[in-house]
C-alpha cells in the first residue's frame, strides 16, 4: 500500500501521492474531497486516510480511521491484534504519544474516546460527513447544518466537528435572526425572547460539551508552530529532492 501510493514507480506512473504543501489546513473544502486527490494526486489529513482505508479494507486489511484535534489518520491492526498508526499525510507511522505531543492532547479526552481511538465504520462515515458539514456552515442556511449534524451526532455523539458546527450553527441563526436587528437583548420583542434565549442556551450549550469531553481551542502559538512544522518538512524534502 505505501510503496504503491507514496514511491514513484511504474505502478503509479511516476506520479506518487503526496501532501499538498499549498494548503495543509485544508483551507479549500475542495481539497479535502476524494475526486481532487484522485486527479491532483496532491491529499490532506482528509482526503489521503480516507483513500488508504477504502483501498485498503477492499484488499482485506483491517483498517479503520482515527482522529486527533483538527486530523484524521490511519489504524492498521496486526495479526497479533496490536494497533499500528499509520500517518498518510507521510507514509510513515507515529505512536500515540507521537499525537498526543504534537497536537497537545489533553488526558480527558484520551478517557473521554474523542481522539485516537479506532473508529466504527459509521463513525468512519461520519468523518466524510464533517467535511458536509464545513461545506453547509459556507454555503446553505444553518438549518441545514442543524439537520446534518443532528445526523452525525446521533450515530456518534462525541463527534466533536459535529459538535462545535451545531454550536456554530445556532450562532449564526441568533445573529440573524437578533444580533443583526436588535442593539440590545431586551429590546426583542416579549413573543421571540424564548427563541433568542434557546438559542443562545444551545450555542454554549454545544461548545461546553465539547469541552468537557476534552476539546480545546489551539492556541495561536500552537496553530504557528504546527505550520511551521509544515514548513520545515516542505523544506527538507524540497532539499531531498
Amino acid at each position: 500500500m505505501n510503496t504503491t501510493l507514496y514511491q514513484a514507480g511504474p505502478w503509479n506512473d511516476n506520479r506518487p501521492f503526496t501532501y499538498d504543501f499549498n494548503d495543509p489546513l485544508g483551507k479549500n473544502i475542495q481539497n479535502k474531497l476524494l475526486s481532487t486527490y484522485l486527479d491532483t494526486r496532491k491529499g490532506n489529513c482528509v482526503s489521503m486516510p480516507l483513500l488508504y482505508v477504502i483501498l485498503g479494507q477492499k484488499l482485506g486489511l483491517d483498517v479503520t480511521l482515527a482522529t486527533a484535534p483538527l486530523h484524521v489518520f490511519v489504524k492498521f491492526r496486526r495479526d497479533d491484534g496490536i494497533w499500528i498508526n499509520i500517518e498518510t499525510t507521510s507514509g510513515g507511522t507515529l505512536r500515540d504519544q507521537g499525537y498526543v505531543d504534537q497536537f497537545h492532547i489533553q488526558p480527558r479526552a484520551l478517557f473521554t474516546g474523542i481522539y485516537l481511538r479506532p473508529l466504527s465504520h459509521k463513525e468512519s462515515v461520519g468523518v466524510m460527513i464533517d467535511t458536509l458539514e464545513e461545506f453547509y456552515a459556507h454555503h446553505r442556511a444553518p438549518e441545514f447544518q442543524l439537520g446534518l449534524t443532528a445526523l452525525e451526532l446521533r450515530n456518534n455523539p462525541k463527534d466533536i466537528p459535529s459538535l462545535l458546527e451545531r454550536g456554530e450553527a445556532y450562532y449564526h441563526l441568533l445573529q440573524a435572526r437578533y444580533m443583526s436587528r436588535y442593539p440590545r437583548p431586551e429590546d426583542i420583542p416579549a413573543n421571540k425572547q424564548a427563541d433568542y434565549q434557546m438559542l443562545g442556551h444551545n450555542n454554549q450549550m454545544l461548545f461546553a460539551k465539547a469541552e468537557s469531553l476534552g476539546w480545546r481551542q489551539p492556541t495561536p502559538e500552537e496553530d504557528k508552530a504546527y505550520l511551521q512544522q509544515i514548513q520545515n518538512i516542505k523544506a527538507k524534502q524540497g532539499g531531498e529532492q
